[in-house]
């Protein structure tokens, strides 16, 4: 899938099907191993979910995308999306080196798993939540995963 969280491995749209269908199946196609990108982009669509990586330009060190072994070389300019976004109230972060490199952006403190920071952009308070890696290498079942993320169902209702 030539889209976010593409690895059949990664528990991001599990966690979003038992969030708002209780079906962490709901994006899958799974006689295909595989997520449904279009039912995927028609609900971030129709919810107004903006996806954006924090770094533009990344080198993997080692074989994987775990944090330790990615060096970000230059950063997203998300200042610049707050201001194409006006509407914007939240950001989550899901994942230590993306909670790192947008906190540094603002200098704000890093919330801690499952927390929030509060950051004051252009006159406007935005909360930056914390949520857990959504893959399998984060040691935590899809389940629990997904309780994490529910304090941020309500800012995307």
């Amino acid at each position: 899938m030539d889209f976010y969280y593409p690895n059949w491995q990664n528990d991001m749209w599990r966690i979003f099907g038992i969030l708002f269908f209780n079906d962490k199946d709901f994006f899958t196609i799974s006689s295909e191993k595989r997520f449904d990108k279009k039912k995927i982009v028609d609900f971030l669509t129709e919810k107004g979910i903006a996806l954006s990586d924090t770094a533009k330009t990344v080198t993997r060190l080692k074989g994987n995308a775990a944090d330790q072994f990615l060096e970000i070389e230059e950063t997203m300019d998300i200042a610049q999306f707050l201001r194409e976004l006006p509407k914007c109230i939240a950001i989550v972060t899901t994942g230590e080196k993306a909670t790192q490199t947008l906190c540094r952006q603002f200098d704000v403190e890093d919330p801690v798993v499952g927390g929030h920071s509060k950051l004051m952009f252009e006159e406007k308070c935005i909360t930056i939540y914390r949520m857990p890696s959504s893959s399998r290498a984060y040691p935590k079942p899809v389940d629990e995963k997904a309780k994490i993320y529910a304090q941020i169902k309500s800012i995307l209702l």
